[in-house]
């Protein structure tokens, strides 16, 4: 090498030459490395700290990285900002220098304007490259510039002490905020209970992930979660409690924050001022979560550097020390650095739930899913976590996400290991685990008991399987099928009595199994669901609508039966009336009548309100099947009255005449729908005590103490 003099250490055409700043560069961070080391040894341990220097060099495959929006590095020219007169969030950026990372934020919030009304704050700490003479020129922007530098938490408070909306949002400068960000994550306060504050997922450049939140250490040191994985693993991707958010990007009520105090001068400059707000956001019994689907890309240490030996990064270790003299009390019920993610947040929740179902829920396809989905729901509000597992493994897209965004955490491959292999890492966190479908629990049963044995193991039936199965084979007369639901049955039983409880969906099953397993728990939990409300009036109404997926036999069946036997009965007198059929995995068969004059096949339909809600009536025509019928519970808790068999009615506590008509032959079930359709005082009181039924029998508060004697423990 060829030596100069200057801040050159080789010339500029040796390819292998280094500047005695990228020296200095790779010393700092090689003797930085080795001080932390030593320092993660004596604090975390050898096992802690190892896998913490393994995180250093995990790598991320391309296709489980984020395609992010990053906009293209240009020149200065003014532009403008969204400014609301009567703003709901006011978004605080504190600065000092790097202009440029402050102008690509501002362009990335003017490129994909959120939705909800906003103010940009930019708090100037005294910045002395273009940062004033520039921002003065972007239209709607409020800049304010402190009159000298007091370090990040002076400009953050100071920033949000002017103001004006109803939250407050610290965004860094240097982020870059991604499309839907901001409205996602103000939504949260509104979708959840008890909110005070939401934290965005922050990301690398690179697609690969920053934190979902952080949490707190039992000696005070706090730490990002899932740094440096990739942001779809299962247990980054689901809206979850935490101890703190980076100040990086988090919204929090104004009047909270001014509550509060603001981030604590005790802090100041800088660092473990956002780990103690979320500490005392969560000491007042509200919620500190990471949202997920709140994305924002943060270029770390761009200001303050990543060493915490000199500069402003020093004042870290300070804090930290601070921060733990001041929680030491709390930091006992702290996880240690043994505890490995994603239990150190199961504290966060009174109790931990596992749910296991054959599929992922889809309840806009089936009650059964419909029923499963309001049960986490339930469960959820009495202050549990779920993780959930389908069977088969398999993400499922817009469903797998529906789960992750009420704050499940949702496990599939290829992230989630076999049952065998799964179990054994997290059988120990559970307080219960839930079991849907006999065929399931035959396969987890024995895991369960040997991973988990802590957890009390339910079955949920979701029906009794061998009812269904032999009421089908009386009807069509077939003694294969009688004996193929005897086996049903012996295996049914059989999961009951090595259960420790049973869950039914009516009083006609739990009756039964008072004979057929007697000493067996079980309890009942019905059909859940939300009181939708009234819908159109009589007048406005027409045609008829029959709901329900066809992989179900006994839809097939009643579909078939009521089409070729009963529904021209009914066009005979009412030549006007349409019937609608909806339901997924429609087979050629039930296609096939689409060619019957007033039959209307709509497969599956995403959205079925306006058919709840403008249809005259609902038709329940089964004629075997077991259980609580979800589409008569969904019809009616839609103000939209039923016309159903005595089989579909079985168990639901209703009354005929008074709730609902109840009709076996196609003569008596044609007669009952003209009149109905007809009578609009008939049609006027079913829809109301319909509407009752679902509210004291099949609403989520219907099945609250159920959920919490057997699935909670609370007894």
């Amino acid at each position: 090498m060829k030596f100069a003099l200057g801040s050159s250490f080789s010339n500029d055409d040796d390819p292998m030459a280094l500047s005695w700043t990228e020296l200095r560069f790779f010393y700092d961070r090689g003797t930085g490395l080795f001080h932390r080391g030593l320092a993660s040894l004596r604090t975390r341990g050898v096992r802690a700290s190892w896998e913490r220097v393994l995180k250093q060099f995990h790598t991320v495959p391309a296709e489980q990285r984020l395609s992010l929006y990053l906009p293209q590095p240009e020149a200065f020219a003014p532009f403008a900002v969204p400014l609301a007169a009567r703003p709901v969030a006011s978004i605080v950026i504190p600065v000092y220098n790097q202009f440029a990372h402050t102008l690509a934020c501002l362009r990335a919030i003017a490129a994909h304007p959120p939705a909800v009304a906003i103010e940009i704050i930019v708090s100037d700490d005294g910045s002395s490259d273009q940062t004033e003479s520039a921002l003065k020129q972007v239209e709607g922007l409020r800049y304010h510039r402190r009159a000298q530098n007091g370090g990040f938490i002076a400009a953050c408070n100071d920033g949000a002490s002017v103001a004006t909306g109803e939250f407050l949002v610290f965004l860094n400068n240097d982020t870059i905020p991604q499309p839907g960000w901001l409205d996602t994550l103000l939504a949260t306060f509104g979708s959840e209970p008890d909110v005070g504050l939401v934290g965005s997922q922050l990301v690398y450049p690179d697609g690969r992930l920053q934190e979902t939140g952080g949490i707190v250490r039992n000696d005070g040191r706090a730490a990002n979660l899932g740094r440096l994985r990739s942001a779809f693993e299962p247990e980054f991707s689901y809206l979850r409690r935490v101890d703190y958010c980076s100040a990086a990007a988090i919204a929090i009520p104004r009047a909270l924050f001014e509550s509060i105090g603001g981030f604590d001068a005790l802090y100041s400059p800088a660092y473990y001022e956002d780990t103690d707000l979320g500490m005392k956001v969560n000491a007042r019994g509200l919620r500190a979560l990471a949202q997920p689907m709140s994305k924002v890309v943060h270029l770390e240490g761009i200001t303050s550097g990543t060493d915490t030996r000199r500069g402003i990064k020093s004042y870290q270790v300070r804090n930290e020390q601070r921060f733990a003299e001041r929680w030491a009390q709390q930091l006992g019920s702290h996880p240690d650095h043994e505890t490995r993610s994603p239990r150190t947040t199961d504290r966060l929740y009174s109790r931990v739930v596992l749910i296991v179902d054959a599929l992922t829920p889809q309840p806009d396809r089936d009650s059964g899913s419909l029923r499963l989905f309001n049960l986490i729901r339930l469960l959820r509000e009495e202050d549990a976590h779920v993780v959930f597992v389908p069977a088969n493994r398999a993400y499922d897209g817009a469903y797998t996400e529906a789960l992750q965004a009420m704050g499940v955490e949702v496990w599939y491959a290829p992230h989630a290991k076999r049952p065998h292999a799964w179990l054994r890492e997290h059988g120990p966190r559970f307080d219960t685990v839930i079991v849907c479908r006999h065929y399931v629990l035959r396969e987890w049963l024995p895991l369960v008991r040997q991973f988990a044995p802590q957890a009390r193991l339910v079955f949920d039936t979701v029906d009794l399987h061998y009812l269904r199965e032999r009421r089908g084979a009386e009807l069509a007369g077939d003694d294969a099928l009688k004996r193929a639901s005897e086996r049903t049955r012996a295996l049914e039983l059989e999961m009951i009595a090595r259960s420790d409880a049973t869950l039914v969906v009516s009083d006609v099953e739990r009756t039964l199994l008072a004979q057929d397993a007697p000493g067996a728990r079980v309890e009942i939990v019905s059909n859940l669901h939300h009181v939708q409300g009234r819908g159109l009036p009589f007048e406005q109404r027409h045609d008829l609508v029959f709901v329900g997926g066809f992989r179900h036999p006994p839809n097939v069946d009643a579909v078939q039966w009521f089409v070729g036997e009963a529904f021209p009965l009914i066009r005979a007198r009412l030549p006007e009336v349409r019937f609608h059929c909806i339901g997924s995995d429609t087979p050629a068969e039930i296609s096939a009548l689409a060619s019957q004059p007033g039959v209307m096949m709509h497969g599956h339909v995403p959205d079925i309100d306006p058919y709840m809600d403008g249809a005259r009536i609902s038709l329940a025509p089964l004629r075997y099947g077991a259980g609580v019928k979800g589409k008569v519970n969904l019809s009616m808790a839609h103000g939209q009255p039923v016309v159903a068999t005595g089989c579909a009615v079985e168990g639901m506590h209703l009354r005929d005449g008074e709730e609902v008509l109840v009709a076996d032959s196609p003569q008596a079930f044609a007669d009952a729908v003209v009149r109905l359709y007809t009578d609009a005082a008939l049609w006027q009181r079913l829809a109301e005590n319909g509407l009752a039924n679902v509210e004291r029998h099949f609403s989520l508060d219907a099945a609250r103490n159920v959920v919490r004697r057997v699935l909670l423990r609370d007894e």
